[in-house]
């Protein structure tokens, strides 16, 4: 009995599809820990509810309103779910800083840190008007 050239052709055919499909999975595995790494001009976490709880983004140079130019910025904010943003880390050039405000309902609570290019300093206010800078 002789063999059928068209059969041995097919098995040919896929086992070579076969070898050249188990080489190309191998070689798009992820082969080290920077091929794991998420890029991106800004990042959103949201609750189940699809509202922003934490963001962190890049924001670019812009002209404030007295005129001054602002610089590119790199800007975390944690959120409560009343939608307060009561965290801030932010860094530039020029300054980093931090600033924790009080819940929801209160608008004089905070802490701030600042670190400029010449000074720094840590600012705590109360919701009674107090004011303490070291």
């Amino acid at each position: 009995m002789k063999p059928n050239l068209f059969l041995i052709a097919i098995t040919l055919l896929n086992a070579g599809m076969l070898t050249a499909s188990f080489i190309q999975n191998r070689s798009s595995a992820p082969t080290t820990e920077g091929d794991q790494i998420l890029r991106g001009r800004g990042l959103q976490i949201v609750d189940d509810s699809g509202h922003v709880r934490a963001s962190i983004q890049v924001l670019p140079q812009s002209r404030q309103q007295d005129g001054t130019m602002s610089a590119e910025t790199v800007l975390l904010r944690l959120i409560t779910e009343q939608g307060r943003p009561s965290v801030k880390i932010s860094t530039s050039e020029q300054q980093s800083g931090m600033s924790l405000t009080g819940p929801t309902g209160t608008s004089h609570t905070y802490v701030q840190a600042l670190a400029g290019s010449s000074a720094s300093a840590v600012v705590i206010k109360s919701e009674d008007g107090s004011e303490r800078r070291i």
